[in-house]
């Protein structure tokens, strides 16, 4: 059954599973360098099952998460159970942010806001986290170029990982094609259990298009006609300053 967002069914379920162990991940590191730089509460957007919220609130971070998926939202919870945390959490979409308090820091991690795809959309949601932050609070969002001239406009990749439990195969297909004049990309997913190499279920998630591409330029006047007072780029998840090739690069916008 088609959702107005992407997480959901076999995609939430499996999630950590696939993903592994994602403590060493790159953004963490400088997310937590700049909260000490700006101060909490921290917002998290884009929370899904509590990668970043329930490390940063594990070591007192006063942090709240949002995401606009239920299912996530209720995966988070059931994380933050198993290790006696308690966090705050609503199931709201960026565009339409609407919380009771405001943040000296707030996150939008693994590019999220590239999932913002309707006319305005994308603006109307750096609107909504302008008005969430407190003066001289920054916004923090990763963004990525998705496709370059020369690159295929076609691309795959399969993970698997086995469901400890029961030694089940859990794979995911995934492909993924590019549209230059749309600059857009659309997904196809195929999330399957396997016992034996027998299918025992299977379910396919296709968004079309799924995401939206932003060279340097184009996030940088996203953030500036937003009305932040300074915006910074940096390459990567360090704090050099991005580089013009750089395709993944992080945007910190300061009220």
């Amino acid at each position: 059954m088609a959702k107005n967002y992407e997480y959901y069914g076999m995609m939430v379920t499996y999630w950590d599973l696939l993903r592994g162990d994602t403590s060493g991940w790159e953004d963490r590191a400088m997310f937590i360098e700049l909260i000490k730089k700006y101060g909490q509460p921290v917002l998290d957007i884009g929370c899904s099952s509590g990668r970043l919220l329930l490390d940063f609130l594990a070591q007192g971070i006063d942090v709240d998460g949002v995401d606009i998926s239920p299912e996530m939202i209720a995966l988070c919870e059931k994380n933050a159970a198993k290790k006696n945390l308690s966090p705050r959490l609503y199931t709201q979409s960026m565009d339409e942010l609407d919380l009771p308090r405001t943040y000296k820091t707030i996150l939008i991690p693994s590019s999220s806001i590239q999932l913002l795809l309707k006319p305005n959309q994308p603006q109307q949601a750096l609107k909504r986290c302008l008005a969430h932050l407190e003066p001289g609070g920054a916004l923090i969002s990763p963004f990525m170029t998705l496709w370059v001239e020369g690159d295929p406009l076609d691309s795959g990749f399969t993970q698997e990982a086995i469901r400890p439990e029961d030694g089940v195969t859990i794979r995911r297909t995934g492909w993924a094609r590019y549209n230059p004049e749309t600059k857009m990309e659309d997904t196809h997913d195929t999330w399957e259990a396997l016992k034996n190499g027998i299918l025992g279920e299977s379910e396919v998630h296709i968004q079309a298009p799924a995401t939206l591409s932003y060279t340097q330029v184009e996030a940088l006047q996203l953030f500036n006609e937003a009305g932040f007072s300074k915006v910074e780029i940096y390459s990567e998840f360090t704090f050099n300053p991005a580089k013009p090739q750089d395709t993944l690069f992080t945007l910190v916008g300061i009220k």
